[in-house]
């Protein structure tokens, strides 16, 4: 059994008393409530918060077991917490949005979009940065935020890509190849955002991710392996390029009943 000392008292002639030891006993998977996952003992501990809402408290009690409950019934998601426990495997890709003068001309492209606004009394800058997130094997989420420090709008930006999850369909739609895996998209879809638009079109295996290397950081998480990308209007600005992507594999269940 684990032992941890307690805050030493001070006696009325200010001296120290001794220190008691307190036993602690270990919790044991018999204690874990029916409908939850048996998560080692330590991890079981990082992934634990204390929920505010009535969606994460049915999540912590094991009602919820699987975030496809979640996404299908159409619930709202308001804590990031929520897709940390039931998603653990999740991971992230910080987007290159912003842009700074490189060597020789041209630009290099980094992951914070810097904006200046004048005022009175001088030039206040601003920083914001844009997240996806998503497990490779259907699940996805964009989430831009912005703020005055560079590390709190990154933050920002990944809970919000965490609120923003959603589950995509894949399937092989190519006529060329025929099989069934999900491998690629079931079919063509469109999306947009401000000026770009996008095509997504289903390929064959052993093709790849034809687009660009941002585009292919939203596509490799959302487990899609083999797409053809089509683009149009200014997809240099790559938050609409980003967002005309998702938007696109929203599509997907467009034919759902």
């Amino acid at each position: 059994m684990e032992e941890k000392e307690t805050k030493n008292e001070v006696a009325p002639n200010n001296e120290e008393l001794p220190v008691e030891k307190v036993p602690i006993a270990p919790i044991t998977p018999e204690e874990v409530p029916k409908g939850i996952p048996q998560i080692p003992v330590e991890e079981r501990k990082g992934r634990s918060w204390t929920p505010k809402t009535s969606l994460g408290k049915q999540v912590l009690e094991g009602n919820i077991t699987n975030i496809d409950e979640i996404l299908f019934a159409g619930k709202k998601i308001i804590e990031p917490e929520i897709v940390d426990y039931l998603v653990p495997n999740l991971q992230s890709e910080l987007v290159l949005i912003g842009g700074r003068a490189g060597k020789g001309g041209g630009i290099q492209r980094i992951p914070i979009r810097i904006t200046a606004k004048m005022h009175s009394s001088g030039r206040r800058f601003r920083t914001s940065a844009l997240f996806v997130v998503g497990d490779g094997n259907g699940l996805i989420g964009v989430g831009r935020g912005s703020s005055v420090e560079p590390r709190t709008s990154m933050g920002k930006s990944l809970r919000k890509a965490k609120l923003n999850v959603i589950k995509i369909k894949r399937g092989c739609g190519d006529w060329e190849c025929g099989c069934d895996a999900g491998h690629s998209i079931p079919f063509k879809t469109k999306g947009h955002s401000g000026s770009v638009r996008v095509e997504l079109m289903p390929a064959p295996k052993g093709v790849g991710l034809v687009a660009d290397n941002e585009t292919k950081k939203l596509l490799r998480l959302a487990g899609i392996k083999d797409v053809w990308v089509k683009t149009f209007g200014n997809t240099s600005n790559r938050i609409n390029l980003i967002y005309a992507v998702y938007d696109a594999l929203k599509g997907l269940y467009v034919y759902e009943k």
